[in-house]
C-alpha cells in the first residue's frame, strides 16, 4: 500500500507531459483553421477561375465572333476557359435574358443552378440576343467541398445535393457587325 501511495505522490508532483496537454487542446483548433484557409483558397481560385471564363467568352460573344449562340456552346466556352471547373459540362448552368435599358425589368433572385436530382431541367430563361441589345448573363456552377464536415467546409451553404454554388455576372451589349 505504501508503494501505490508514494507512486500516486510522485506522479501528482511530476510536471513530465504538461506539453501533451496544450498540444491536445490547441492542435484541433489549428487543423481546422488550415482546413478552412484551404478551402477558402480553392472557393477563390474556382469563382476567379469561372469569372475568368465568363469574361473571355462574353467578349467573343459581344463582338460576334460566335456565329451560332446557344446554352451548349457557350457552356463549352465557358468550360474550356475556366479550366478548373470538375466536370463542368454537367455542373455549369447558363442563363441569358435580354434587357431594356430603359424599364430594366425584373430579374429573378438567386442564379438558376444544375439540379444533381434532375439535370435535364432546361434554364429558366435563355434568349441569344440580337444586335445593339443589351444582355445579362449568369452562370452557375456546383461545387463539391474538399472537407465537407470541418471548419469552413461545414459553414458553406448548399445547393443541390452536397455542393455549394459559385455564381458569375455579366453584362454587355451585342456590337453590329457591320
Amino acid at each position: 500500500m505504501t508503494a501505490l501511495t508514494r507512486f500516486l505522490r510522485q506522479f501528482h508532483r511530476s510536471d513530465d507531459g504538461n506539453g501533451t496537454i496544450e498540444f491536445v487542446i490547441f492542435v484541433p483548433f489549428v487543423f481546422m483553421i488550415f482546413m478552412s484557409t484551404f478551402e477558402l483558397g480553392m472557393l477563390f481560385t474556382r469563382q476567379v477561375m469561372l469569372d475568368r471564363g465568363v469574361d473571355m467568352t462574353v467578349r467573343l460573344i459581344r463582338l460576334g465572333a460566335v456565329p451560332n449562340v446557344d446554352e451548349s456552346v457557350i457552356r463549352q466556352m465557358v468550360c474550356d476557359r475556366a479550366m478548373i471547373i470538375p466536370d463542368c459540362m454537367n455542373q455549369v448552368k447558363i442563363e441569358m435574358r435580354p434587357l431594356d435599358p430603359r424599364n430594366w425589368g425584373i430579374i429573378p433572385n438567386g442564379a438558376d443552378c444544375v439540379n444533381r436530382n434532375d439535370p435535364a431541367i432546361p434554364p429558366r430563361q435563355f434568349t441569344p440576343g440580337q444586335q445593339n441589345e443589351l444582355m445579362v448573363i449568369r452562370i452557375c456552377a456546383l461545387f463539391d467541398p474538399y472537407i465537407p464536415s470541418t471548419g469552413l467546409g461545414s459553414q458553406l451553404p448548399r445547393q443541390s445535393g452536397d455542393a455549394y454554388a459559385l455564381v458569375s455576372t455579366a453584362s454587355f451589349v451585342i456590337e453590329p457587325t457591320n
